[in-house]
């Protein structure tokens, strides 16, 4: 048997995976996500690009001066202004690393660079001797690797090193290369650079032809030490290598690789959960690993293989990714220790004061829905613990709906700030959703456009509780509102709401005092108690 190694898990979720559009993060969503990272074990955080903004250049260096466990990271080009930058933000870490990188394939140095060789290889070095001058652990990339010349990619890392880079990250930027091609490229840096044995090794692949999880496998099997990925495999474009499918892929296939990583995988889901909640991008309900069939099972024959032996079509197990073996486990006779524990083995940590709400929401649904899955019980906390801004709140009281085809809806919406209760009565509207969502408007005296409006089931069946996200743009700028609820029209209000909620904290209206507890108990209730729909 060879030598069992330790490849690095090196996650840019917060740098790469925010640059995929509509994944856009501020600093606390970024410090909530960075910490979940440090539990899941990564080693690596790449924290931002702190050059970018002033907000990135904040969140990174709120990161690095909180976060503990993991590496943090921060990205600069090859230049002073930017290196110097990414120090200021980064020097308050227990464990810092800059990440410097420089174009090099002949496309970007004729076009973007308009750069010759010579000059390519000087900045390189200039950009790594200053970041070394900061900080030991320096990371240096040659952008679009894939596509850069044999030779001259050997000339740049061979300098990079020499100069006093301790890690050479071999980026595929364009998503370009094939796994044989990618391992080649691997394999001949080993071959010819005479002081590769000084670094590690990294692979960054992107996935515009859905192989950056086999390109990053290949670059392993052929002597990566450390593999760039997101959660959820977010990312430009068409994404990033995902996190959790080639560490899964590296522990299942342990037998063939020989790797191991650090990653605690059962907090994959959770993780996983926490990213789709913050960015409002869900992933498909096929997604590996991490997706809400990955381990379900519908033909007979599966069915009856499952029930013989799990391993005849299971060649992981849900209780290793965080997920549970049996999904059907809690009902209307469940009591608060039960829900505990089932919380905890989703992956969740509560208090009791956030155990109590999401035990009050989770009987009401039990005596709405006949079975209550896992994933039921997970979208309750995850509305319990990032549902809403801690601020005073509108909640919703209830509402009367009336729709017909051909005829102009009418709804009457009651909403509550405070000891404050507001009536609206609008007939308007293309239909009962927008009709719902210019009542709150009137209501709440904020209006905004909706950009985005995404409706998905939870769980299974004719009762399964629907999940609503909604983006909304006011003043410029975007708010993600989410609501669930057996009923798909309330799951709506909730999460327009939500979002207009966000808005009212940003804006800093004056409203009553109402406790964050109070605020996320009525606008997450799966069903208001006066709520009624009439549908002809």
């Amino acid at each position: 048997m060879s030598e069992v190694r330790q490849i690095k898990i090196f996650d840019t979720t917060l740098r790469d995976g925010e640059q995929s559009p509509g994944c856009s993060m501020n600093k606390a969503e970024k410090l909530e996500l960075a910490q979940a990272l440090v539990d899941l074990g990564v080693d690596i955080i790449e924290a931002g690009f702190p050059i970018a903004s002033p907000d990135d250049f904040d969140a990174v260096r709120e990161i690095a001066s909180v976060v503990r466990g993991s590496t943090v990271c921060g990205l600069a080009r090859c230049n002073e202004q930017d290196i110097d930058r990414a120090w200021d933000a980064l020097k308050l870490a227990k464990q810092a690393r800059i990440h410097v990188f420089l174009a090099t394939s002949a496309i970007h140095r004729e076009f973007k660079l308009k750069m010759t060789r010579e000059e390519i290889v000087a900045r390189a070095v200039a950009g790594v001797k200053r970041a070394v001058g900061y900080c030991d652990d320096v990371e240096f990339s040659p952008e679009d690797a894939a596509r850069t010349e044999s030779d001259f990619l050997c000339e740049v890392v061979e300098a990079a090193i020499a100069a006093g880079a301790t890690t050479i990250n071999i980026p595929d930027t364009v998503g370009y290369a094939t796994p044989t091609h990618m391992g080649n490229v691997i394999r001949n840096l080993k071959n010819r650079v005479p002081n590769i044995d000084k670094a590690t090794i990294s692979i960054h692949c992107h996935n515009d032809l859905g192989l950056a999880v086999a390109n990053s496998l290949a670059a392993v099997e052929a002597g990566a030490g450390q593999i760039e990925c997101t959660m959820n495999g977010i990312g430009e474009r068409a994404g990033n290598c995902s996190l959790e499918e080639v560490v899964m892929a590296l522990r299942t296939r342990f037998d063939y690789y020989q790797v191991t990583t650090g990653v605690h995988t059962k907090r994959l889901v959770p993780t996983s959960r926490l990213l789709q909640n913050i960015t409002g991008m869900q992933v498909q309900r096929n997604k590996a690993i991490v997706g809400r069939n990955a381990f379900a099972h519908e033909a007979g024959i599966h069915q009856d293989g499952m029930l013989k032996e799990r391993s005849t079509y299971e060649i992981m197990r849900p209780e290793d990714v965080g997920l549970t073996k049996t999904d059907l486990v809690l009902g209307k006779h469940s009591g608060r220790a039960a829900l505990a524990d089932r919380a905890k083995a989703l992956g969740y940590q509560l208090t009791g004061e956030q155990l109590q709400a999401v035990f009050e929401k989770f009987k009401r649904l039990c005596d709405k829905k006949k079975e209550v899955y896992d994933a039921d019980i997970a979208a309750i906390i995850e509305l319990e613990l990032h549902g809403l801004p801690e601020v005073e709140v509108w909640t919703m009281s209830g509402y009367k709906l009336t729709a017909a085809a051909g005829q102009t809806p009418s709804v009457a919406l009651s909403l509550c700030r405070g000891k404050e209760i507001v009536t609206k009565e609008v007939a308007v509207g293309d239909g009962p959703f927008d009709a719902l969502f210019l009542a709150i408007e009137q209501i709440t005296g904020i209006e905004v456009t909706c950009r985005d409006f995404s409706v998905h089931s939870v769980t299974v069946g004719k009762d399964a509780q629907g999940e609503v996200t909604v983006e909304v743009e006011h003043g410029g700028q975007l708010y993600r509102g989410r609501g669930v609820s057996t009923d798909s029209v309330e799951a709506s209000a909730l999460a327009f709401l939500n979002a207009i909620n966000r808005v009212a904290a940003t804006a800093g209206r004056p409203k009553d005092r109402v406790s964050p507890h109070e605020a996320n108990a009525a606008a997450t209730t799966a069903a208001a108690p006066n709520a009624e729909t009439t549908k002809t």
